[in-house]
């Protein structure tokens, strides 16, 4: 199969960020979401995003951001990825995608089918589906997981990636489970809430790396 895709999402500090490319992640995330423990002001992210390796890639977390406002953190971050965890309707996705460069995600909670379903609506603007558990207090990041038994059985036709309460003793067995392209690890690889532990870092990405290889294909 392609090479594994991992991502480390809530990044804050030179040293977690420094933990997560020595352990080999692919995406790095910043947290731009004020309710969240995780967020970063735009200068804090700007500054961070500068210690980012050119081989991996900053993804921006975004939820339900003005365009106007969207368009000035774009531009001082510079995010290879903008991912946009709230309601965000389609045709927003749609005019990002033909005015930007980026590539967009969009997180998707999902529940039950029908609302696995229904994420398929994002699948012409999005260049990647991120299916993550239900809101609950926080758009994500809540270390929820969802059933992982509705993407296992389900035919993709996206690009897409699997987050939600993953962590280094049962990533192996999502990735098993629904053969996921991509793990995205938030809470899972903290020692507090908001707080990043390189340890659990290298962890899930040496789990996820493993379980990943060894899928057939």
């Amino acid at each position: 199969m392609a090479a594994p895709l991992i991502k480390i999402c809530g990044l804050s500090t030179p040293a977690t960020i420094d933990a997560a490319v020595a352990a080999g992640a692919t995406h790095v995330g910043f947290v731009h979401f004020k309710p969240s423990p995780r967020h970063l002001s735009i200068a804090r992210a700007a500054d961070l995003r500068d210690r980012v390796p050119a081989h991996v890639k900053t993804v921006l977390l975004t939820v339900n951001m003005e365009p106007a406002q969207t368009s000035d953190i774009i531009q001082t971050i510079r995010p290879d990825v903008l991912q946009l965890h709230g309601q965000e309707a389609p045709e927003w996705l749609q005019v990002l995608k033909e005015h930007s460069d980026l590539e967009i995600w969009k997180a998707i909670g999902v529940k039950d089918q029908a609302s696995l379903e229904q994420a398929q609506r994002y699948k012409p603007f999005a260049h990647r589906l991120l299916y993550d558990a239900p809101a609950g207090a926080l758009p994500g990041g809540n270390g929820l997981a969802l059933d992982w038994g509705l993407l296992g059985n389900f035919r993709h036709e996206a690009e897409w990636g699997l987050a939600g309460g993953l962590d280094a003793g049962n990533v192996a067995e999502a990735i098993r489970q629904t053969h996921a392209p991509l793990v995205d690890a938030s809470s899972g690889v903290e020692s507090e809430r908001g707080v990043k532990d390189p340890d659990k870092i290298a962890a899930f990405c040496e789990a996820a790396r493993a379980a990943m290889t060894a899928l057939p294909g």
